[in-house]
């Protein structure tokens, strides 16, 4: 056996020693659960403080930047829950009014689940921290787990821009997306309050929607897009034509090689958008085929890896 098979198997092990992250962490089940930090360095945060507490101690924060939550999927988690117990601890500060009570950071989801799964006592992180700092990492760490609904997303974006000052590329950086990717959420605010909605109710995608930015009545298109269940290829076919624009084909491929799908053209698109890496499916007939991710450094890799694994 190798001399650095021990040393290797450690690494895969400790993802932390690689600079990896939650997705890893979330893949080997880590318990002590990694939360993000505040701005500066990491030495920098409060000391924390370990317990377990009765469930009826926590309460939501108020400024949650999760306003939707997926009734089955607390349904689901709370079945996982019954069975192995909750794996990882709910990020928490003191209560500013009572001593024993503490205000939910990162974890409501899993509050929510204990709750319906009708377990009595949790284990929690406790840290000091202040408002801005409480506000900071629930943001982050809500993005982080890549189920908001778009809008959710995109106000989330907004304002770790608006109130941290930070770029669309430093945002990125923090939940694993290209600058581009911030961007175009960002811009899905633009749209009128009932598209908006439309979006958070899950009846068009945010590749839709993004169509529908270039027109000049989007709510009234966008009942067409949802009335005939326009592809993305077709709903940005229908928005330029309403504005009397020219509909511009896709060139064709080179001779030898078939044209893809608009349909499938537009899903590579939404999910290298909603990835924020190129994202390509090739079909090898009617029913089979292949995906292929390309990712640039071991950032992007764990975000692959905690989106597969995800709802283990």
């Amino acid at each position: 056996m190798p001399e650095d098979f021990d040393e290797e198997l450690d690494e895969i092990l400790n993802p932390k020693k690689r600079g990896l992250g939650r997705g890893l962490g979330a893949l080997f089940e880590d318990e002590e659960g990694d939360y993000p930090t505040v701005d500066g360095d990491e030495s920098d945060m409060p000391t924390t403080l370990r317990k377990t507490v009765g469930i009826d101690k926590l309460f939501p924060n108020p400024d949650q930047p999760r306003q939707f939550f997926d009734e089955k999927a607390v349904d689901d988690l709370a079945a996982s829950i019954e069975e192995h117990g909750l794996l990882q601890p709910i990020l928490v500060r003191p209560d500013k009014h009572s001593a024993d009570r503490f205000e939910i950071i990162a974890g409501e989801r899993r509050w929510r689940a204990c709750q319906k799964a009708q377990i009595h006592d949790v284990p929690i992180i406790i840290r000091e921290l202040d408002d801005r700092a409480t506000l900071q990492i629930g943001l982050v760490e809500n993005l982080q787990r890549q189920d908001l609904t778009p809008i959710e997303e995109a106000r989330g974006y907004k304002r770790l821009a608006d109130e941290f000052g930070q770029t669309h590329e430093a945002i990125g950086e923090s939940v694993s997306k290209s600058r581009s990717h911030v961007a175009n959420m960002i811009r899905l605010l633009g749209l009128p309050e009932s598209v908006q909605m439309m979006l958070i109710e899950d009846k068009m995608t945010a590749g839709h929607a993004r169509a529908l930015l270039k027109a000049d009545n989007p709510s009234i298109l966008a009942q067409e897009v949802i009335s005939k269940g326009l592809s993305v290829r077709e709903s940005e076919e229908l928005v330029a034509r309403n504005a009397g624009r020219p509909i511009h084909k896709r060139s064709k491929k080179k001779s030898g090689t078939s044209n893809k799908d608009s349909d499938l053209l537009a899903l590579e698109k939404s999910l290298s958008d909603e990835l924020g890496m190129n994202f390509t499916i090739d079909m090898k007939n009617e029913k089979s085929g292949r995906v292929n991710i390309d990712f640039s450094n071991l950032d992007q890799l764990d975000h692959i890896l905690h989106k597969l694994t995800e709802n283990k």
